[in-house]
């Protein structure tokens, strides 16, 4: 009861709060929950090897008997059935009975017996030429069950035996009947024999072959055997193979075939239409399957299979011949001889496309650009937002999917579809149920064409050999009037019922019309009206500004939400991107192609351009860089007023100088110019300064012809001045750099290398002199042909382009465009004549030109050949020096905000700016006067009665640029200013003339008492030409 000193005595405590029993008890559970496994996992153990031991006495005894079987077979029938007759096939004979008992197709013997029942069975119908008798004497409706059953087990067993040996086989496989001393001849033949849609028991045949299987050993037997086609010669009745097939293909459920709907992936579609160039290996096949309806029959069922087509089929062959692949180009390949037929139907032009929409939408494009997959990629092989599956398709494969989507193929379908509708207005009818699926598929189908085949193969005959333009706008229209825009979302698997409804039809439209622009004329366009009226296309204009706005701008932050339900697949998230991302390009090129014919003559305003929602907080983000607004202002500046652009073009160039010119506190570059030779003057010492220099401060002092400096410090307006003169000498057509169009407008000289040797350096300095004015915001008065100032934007020129600088070239290339007649009787060829300053040169339009004729069929190649050597490649390389000196100050993104009519504004200015008016509302006074002063009031009384001549001498006089501000008076630096001067009104001071300061805007005038005075003076003053004498 004391304590002795031993401490093992004493109480253990569990700190963790449990007592020992407690513990023990869940060992003792746990124990007894293992007892528990081991007894019943050896309960299992028994039971399993139980049953296997069953099974191998079962199939010992099976062994046995099946030899036992045929030790008696062959006593009876001989080892090559040589005692074999007719008899032996009917319902009251073992024969068959035991031969499909112990035949195993591994047994060479087994196999050799077959192929020998097969040869007499063939000789026995030919003898007796019923099969149906020779199977079931004369009691076959009442012994039917019997006799289907023999004859399945029999076909079975021969394709079974097919397979199994397909190797041993192959160089027999595509053998044609004759060849019957090949061992798979007869088992083929026999299949032929046996599976006769004339048969009584065909149908139940067929039903019971594709429920086991059989279109898939039938598919392993063609493969093996397709690598042999080639050394194979071909009979009109094709190989024994291709018998089978040709039977079996015409089982459809159609009368007289009362088959039934079989399970996708067991079907002949999916096990032997997957086979690649299944057509190539047998080309009779091909024909059945077109031209007996047999094609519309299996693209109907697979369209009902949609959208999981893809899981019905079977694994891929290679990497190269992915199994969708195979079926698109099987299917492509017979889809035109099908479209050809005088009784295509509507529906099947519809599953048609729908089926081969759903496939090629997997299809991977060698000329995709954008990142996207390029292949079918399952959701669960996507690891990450980035990951892409990059596949090359077989080289064969891709020209036989190529080759089927031909001209001809592509009419058809669009003529079948669109046959029974009218491009005709009836705006007041909603579109029907009919009409909505043909567009549907029609968009559906060329918009995975765009993205998938090269464009010039396709774009010239949906352009101009369908009605696909006209139709699909009188669709676009009736749904944008009626505010109701039809579903088309079920014709591509990753668009949702939200998706807009424009969006398809758009995909399609843009780019096939905006090709269609580069290939019309003027007076197809302007005049005929040609495709669309000038009212539709003004309808065009403000549905295509909706679109886009919305694409860019509005649905930029919910875009997701129009994605189909989620969970989605990264893969089909970026396709519904591809596809915004997609109809957003061709819609903002389709309207500058647009904006660029309302700029040739107006037949819409051109606020239509311009999107409704740009805001003050849109403006102010698009200067921005890598914001929203700042992407739209790239990519569709004309949703944007040109007022709003011009100024954000302003302050990116004072953004500019303020940088380059916050640097230097002296002015580093100081020219002296001699009036006489100021080309060369400034070519010389230009040329000398480095890009930073360029954009730094340059100072200019005028030497006149005495070699004295003029008057005057340059403050800013002597080297406005000096823009301006050396603008107009550099320019001159006299000079022979530059020549001018019929209207007077400047393009570069093709020539110009016959005059000067370094010409091209002098293009550069003009390049580079242009755009030191347009940084300095100096306007020049230098009108450029379009043609010219598309270079600066490196756009291709086109016919269309061609009036403004060669109008009777143009009038005889639409001469021969529209020419009823043979044009080779006029004896043209692919060559042109080059004539400057005397000198004639002949050029070949393409190579082999000499030689080459111009008929019907190649004249409108030859219209744009010749257009595009008088537009493009004569000024190729005096545009490309050019656009490098001007590329030296101005960057392409700030240039690519305006086109070719705004850019002529943003380098001469406009004659609005020229109001009289606006200077005045924006003019400050100093000396005394002010704007209610009498000396002011006859000024502005004189200048407004100035003709438009001496109004830009007179703003010349005082600013040093005959041209105002692009954006009016207001943005003048610094504000218009009228100073008195004299400070008396003395005769002497009166006798003065007006005075300027151009480098502060500012007109020193006296306080003449008349208006003639006043008059007289200031056109004295600025008509004078006295330089800075006058300052």
């Amino acid at each position: 009861m004391f304590f002795s000193g031993d401490s093992s005595t004493r109480k253990r405590v569990d700190l963790g709060g449990r007592s020992s029993k407690e513990r023990d008890r869940k060992n003792l559970l746990e124990q007894t929950r293992l007892e528990r496994n081991r007894r019943l996992w050896l309960r299992q153990q028994n039971s399993a090897a139980l049953r296997i031991q069953k099974c191998f006495r079962g199939r010992k005894v099976v062994r046995t008997e099946q030899s036992k079987l045929r030790e008696k077979f062959l006593s009876i029938y001989g080892k090559n059935c040589q005692n074999l007759d007719r008899n032996a096939f009917g319902p009251d004979s073992d024969f068959l009975r035991q031969f499909l008992y112990f035949f195993n197709a591994e047994n060479i013997d087994d196999f050799l017996i077959l192929v020998q029942i097969c040869r007499l069975l063939q000789q026995f119908v030919r003898e007796s030429g019923d099969v149906v008798q020779l199977f079931a004497a004369e009691e076959y409706s009442s012994r039917c069950a019997l006799v289907n059953y023999r004859v399945k087990q029999f076909v079975y067993t021969c394709i079974r035996a097919v397979h199994h040996n397909r190797y041993h086989l192959k160089d027999q496989l595509l053998l044609t009947p004759k060849e019957s001393n090949a061992s798979a001849i007869p088992l083929l033949e026999v299949l032929v024999l046996l599976i006769d849609l004339k048969l009584p028991w065909s149908c139940k045949i067929v039903a019971c072959l594709s429920k086991n299987n059989a279109f898939s050993l039938l598919r392993e037997i063609i493969l093996t055997g397709k690598d042999n086609a080639e050394n194979c010669i071909y009979s009109e009745k094709g190989s024994s193979l291709e018998r089978v097939l040709t039977v079996v293909i015409c089982h459809i459920g159609q009368k007289p075939c009362i088959c039934s709907p079989t399970d996708p992936v067991y079907s002949f579609s999916s096990q032997i239409l997957t086979i690649p160039f299944l057509w190539h290996v047998f080309p009779n096949l091909k024909q059945v399957f077109a031209k007996q309806g047999l094609g519309q029959h299996y693209v109907h069922r697979m369209a009902t299979w949609l959208p999981n087509l893809i899981n019905s089929l079977p694994n891929d062959i290679s990497d190269e011949c992915p199994t969708y692949a195979c079926l698109l180009g099987n299917i492509l390949e017979t889809g035109g001889i099908a479209l050809s037929r005088p009784d295509c139907s509507f529906d099947m032009a519809i599953d048609l496309a729908s089926v081969t929409t759903f496939l090629l939408e997997s299809y991977p494009s060698p000329t995709r650009s954008d990142g996207r997959e390029n292949s079918k990629i399952a959701e669960d092989e996507i690891t990450g937002d980035d990951e892409v599956m990059e596949v090359v398709l077989d080289r064969k494969l891709i020209q036989q999917i190529s080759n089927a989507i031909d001209t001809r193929f592509l009419l058809q379908l669009i003529n079948i579809l669109f046959r029974d509708f009218s491009s005709a207005n009836d705006s007041d009818r909603e579109p029907e149920d009919r009409e909505v699926a043909a567009v549907g598929a029609v968009c559906g189908f060329l918009h995975v064409i765009f993205n998938t085949l090269p464009l010039e193969k396709i774009m010239t005959v949906l352009a101009y050999r369908t009605e696909l333009v006209p139709i699909l706008w009188n669709f676009m229209k009736r749904c944008h009037e009626n505010k109701k825009w039809s579903s088309l979302s079920e014709r591509l698997s990753y668009l949702s019922g939200d998706a807009p409804g424009w969006l398809l039809p758009l995909s399609v439209f843009c780019p096939v019309y905006k090709h269609m622009l580069m290939i019309v004329d003027n007076e197809e366009y302007y005049e005929q009206e040609k495709p669309l009226s000038l009212k539709d296309i003004r309808s065009l204009i403000i549905l295509l500004r909706q679109a886009l706005w919305q694409l860019l701008w509005v649905n930029h932050t919910t875009s997701a939400n129009l994605v189909k339900s989620v969970p989605v697949s990264t893969a089909i998230k970026k396709q519904f991107e591809a596809i915004q991302q997609r109809v957003s390009i061709v819609v903002s090129e389709l309207l500058s192609q647009l904006q660029d014919w309302n700029n040739r003559r107006q037949f819409t305003s051109p606020s239509d351009f311009h999107a409704d929602g740009v805001n003050d907080y849109f403006i102010s983000q698009a200067v921005i860089e890598n914001t929203r607004a700042n992407e739209i202002l790239k990519q569709a500046p004309f949703l944007i007023p040109f007022t709003s652009r011009a100024k954000i073009f302003t302050s990116q160039l004072a953004a500019a100088r303020q940088r380059h010119g916050s640097q230097a506190v002296f002015t580093r570059n100081r020219f002296k110019i001699r009036r006489n030779h100021i080309l060369e003057d400034a070519y010389n010492q230009m040329s000398q300064l480095s890009e930073d220099d360029l954009r730094g401060l340059i100072r200019v002092a005028f030497v006149n012809e005495f070699g004295v400096e003029e008057a005057g410090i340059d403050g800013g307006g002597i080297f406005k001045d000096f823009m301006e003169n050396i603008t107009r000498a550099a320019f001159d057509v006299q000079y022979g750099l530059f020549k001018e169009t019929a209207d007077h407008l400047l393009y570069p000289n093709p020539g110009s290398g016959m005059i000067h040797e370094q010409h091209l350096q002098f293009f550069h300095f003009l390049g580079t002199l242009l755009a030191k004015a347009m940084f300095e915001g100096i306007l020049v008065d230098l009108p450029f042909a379009t043609f010219f100032l598309s270079k600066l934007k490196q756009k291709h020129n086109y016919l269309n382009d061609l009036p403004s600088l060669d109008p009777e070239l143009y009038r005889h290339l639409i001469f021969l465009k529209h020419y009823k007649g043979d044009i080779s009787e006029l004896e043209l060829y692919f060559v042109i004549v080059n004539n400057e300053y005397g000198e004639q040169t002949e050029e070949e339009l393409l190579p082999g030109g000499k030689n080459t004729r111009v008929t019907n069929e190649n004249v409108i190649t030859f219209i744009h050949l010749v257009a595009n050597h008088r537009l493009n490649f004569q000024i190729r390389q005096q545009s490309s020096h050019f656009l490098r000196g001007f590329q030296q100050l101005i960057q392409k993104d700030w240039i690519d905000m305006f086109n070719e009519h705004e850019l002529q504004l943003l380098i001469s200015g406009s004659l609005d700016s020229l109001d009289v008016d606006d200077l005045r509302q924006h003019t400050n006074y100093a000396g005394g006067y002010h704007s209610e002063h009498y000396v002011i009031e006859m000024f502005w009384e004189v200048l407004k009665g100035f003709s438009l001549e001496n109004k830009k001498n007179f703003l010349k006089f005082v600013t040093g640029c005959s041209r105002g501000p692009l954006l009016g008076f207001r943005y003048l630096e610094p504000l218009f200013c009228i100073q008195r001067a004299g400070g008396n009104t003395s005769e002497e001071a009166l006798d003065r003339l007006p005075t300027s300061a151009t480098c502060m805007n500012l007109l020193k005038l006296p306080p003449y008492k008349s208006k003639e005075q006043l008059e007289t003076k200031l056109l004295y003053a600025i008509n004078a030409d006295a330089g800075f004498d006058l300052s």
